[in-house]
């Protein structure tokens, strides 16, 4: 199978790579030439446009910041839908609205062709070891034709139902995994002003039912005061304003919710889009006149797993 792949940002490049270290037949395309320039020097082939991509390739793959600049790469006059035909495959893996994915999906099987959607989750360091886990919604046939090639870029995979289910899923658990952030920081505020030894803490909250994975990764980076969590404050802001959405489309009122929207706008605001979301902590600290500083955490996280073939859930 010839796999395409467009967009190699934080998440994109380390999927991608999987695929290119596990000798993959690999087109990329991205607007940044240096990365492509990486991935051509390391074997895969680059592609001129979108078009020009899904013309030469079986499944094409996308991985893009935002819903805007995927309909962009779908639909403009050198985009995926014009180099689209029978049989092909098209497999979203932004976090993007379900609503979104349908539509540009409809278009899509009017090529012949078959859309999936198929949001990760687990963080950039699972991503570059193939051990994120990833969500699959649309045709059951289409999915275990590209199974293969998930497992390759993930550890755990499930299909999760129709089109548009997986997006659904990730929104949520993007919420959640914010919620936890934002209550983290709050959790340090006290611990630190109580004097308590920030180490400990963290190994008790690991150990406690407090613990969630966001503490268990995004606390480490935090007390060690890089923040580098390769996720910024913009990305974040879209996805919890997404599952916001949602639940305002469903008719579903929230508390939690707008609350976290409005703080990561002011986290956006404070320290700017492109500061990693992490960042969203030091609000507290800033507030307080603190920080959560303590010793023996790394910079940035790596994944000491060892890299093993996926499966599905």
């Amino acid at each position: 199978m010839k796999i395409g792949f467009i967009g190699l940002g934080n998440v994109g490049s380390k999927l991608a790579g999987s695929l290119l270290r596990n000798k993959f037949d690999l087109t990329v395309r991205d607007l940044d030439h240096k990365l492509t320039k990486d991935f051509y020097d390391l074997g895969a082939k680059v592609a001129s446009s979108a078009k020009e991509l899904a013309e030469q390739v079986d499944l094409i793959i996308t991985c893009l910041p935002s819903p805007k600049i995927c309909a962009e790469v779908m639909e403009g006059e050198d985009g995926i839908l014009n180099g689209l035909s029978e049989n092909k495959i098209w497999l979203e893996m932004s976090t993007t609205d379900e609503s979104e994915v349908k539509r540009i999906g409809k278009k899509v099987i009017e090529k012949k062709a078959t859309p999936l959607d198929g949001p990760v989750s687990g963080g950039c360091h699972r991503a570059a070891t193939g051990n994120i886990a990833i969500f699959v919604g649309g045709e059951r046939s289409a999915f275990d034709k590209i199974l293969p090639v998930l497992t390759i870029m993930g550890r755990k995979v499930l299909h999760t139902g129709e089109l548009g289910s997986a997006s659904i899923l990730k929104v949520i658990t993007n919420y959640l995994a914010s919620v936890h952030l934002v209550a983290l920081g709050e959790a340090w505020t006290v611990a630190k002003k109580s004097n308590l030894d920030l180490s400990k803490v963290y190994k008790g909250i690991a150990v406690s039912s407090g613990n969630s994975f966001v503490h268990e990764t995004e606390s480490q980076v935090i007390l060690n005061g890089s923040y580098n969590i390769n996720f910024t404050m913009d990305l974040v802001l879209k996805d919890t304003s997404l599952f916001d959405r949602l639940a305002k489309k469903l008719k579903a009122p929230l508390e939690i919710s707008p609350k976290v929207v409005e703080i990561f706008k002011d986290g956006k605001a404070k320290y700017g889009s492109r500061a990693w979301s992490s960042m969203i902590v030091k609000r507290m600290e800033d507030l307080n006149k603190i920080n959560f500083r303590a010793d023996g955490f790394p910079e940035e996280l790596v994944d000491d797993e060892v890299e093993q073939k996926g499966y599905e859930l």
